[in-house]
């Protein structure tokens, strides 16, 4: 079982109570992990490299019910190809999320002169655990991971597969998801949801475990701000990932827990 499963056709997809968020509608990592995802799994078909960036947009809450992809390839070529995928509900065709992936070829280039820094293994688990309920009490999405904190990093480890056979950046794109919350500025004053979630990979990850440096910055006069941060797995950086934030007034419910 994963977060998503296939429904009776490739492109329907049902969510368990892992893919749920904090509040109303689905995590907007899990969401963007499902669209990438099945973009990784036709590009192993069809040979168009590893996803190295993606864009999602979260257009409006996303139901905890059938859901449909629809992928479009955008460009390719020998080296680059940039594949889009959108989201939808199955009864009544509601647009709720679409993300551009771009994938390329790997290709060795000597650069003289240049050598690859060596950093030290870490291991995640020396870190003690770093529980987070949801607001709203029952399962979600947090729960498909374990998480740890060391120092600066939060480090992630998904023990639930976002789809079937998820690739490299699908299981990023759910610890990244969280980089705005991880270092929020205050407390059970506002929501910051992301309308939407950009990473960028100069290399793959190695092992199981994904750090997340966040850094979050906010304009509450405007009602807005940004998230990001670096992306690290065991042995150093694996890219950057950044979103808008829109602050909004705290749900009642929440600030009640």
């Amino acid at each position: 079982m994963a977060v998503f499963n296939r429904g009776n056709k490739a492109e329907i997809w049902e969510p368990t109570a892992l893919a749920n968020g904090p509040f109303k509608g689905l995590q907007g990592g899990a969401v963007a992990g499902l669209l990438v995802g099945e973009i990784e799994g036709l590009a192993l078909e069809k040979d168009w490299g590893h996803a190295v960036s993606a864009s999602t947009w979260f257009l409006r809450p996303v139901p905890s019910r059938l859901l449909k992809t629809n992928v479009e390839i955008i460009h390719q070529s020998n080296r680059i190809s940039v594949v889009d995928n959108s989201l939808r509900t199955e009864d009544d065709d509601t647009l709720c999320a679409i993300t551009r992936v771009t994938l390329n070829k790997p290709r060795a280039i000597d650069v003289p002169g240049f050598q690859t820094d060596i950093v030290a293994e870490i291991d995640p688990r020396q870190y003690p655990l770093h529980a987070r309920p949801a607001p709203h009490g029952g399962a979600w999405f947090m729960d498909a991971m374990e998480l740890r904190l060391g120092g600066s990093i939060f480090w992630f480890r998904l023990n639930t597969d976002v789809i079937e056979n998820a690739g490299s950046l699908a299981r990023i794109l759910g610890p990244a998801d969280w980089a705005h919350g991880l270092s929020r500025q205050v407390q059970n004053a506002v929501a910051d949801p992301n309308p939407n979630l950009n990473v960028h990979l100069f290399r793959s990850p190695r092992g199981e475990w994904i750090g997340v440096e966040p850094q979050t910055h906010w304009q509450p006069e405007i009602g807005g701000g940004m998230g990001g941060g670096y992306l690290h797995d065991c042995v150093g950086v694996v890219g950057r990932v950044s979103m808008s934030v829109v602050l909004t007034p705290f749900p009642n419910a929440a600030a009640k827990s």
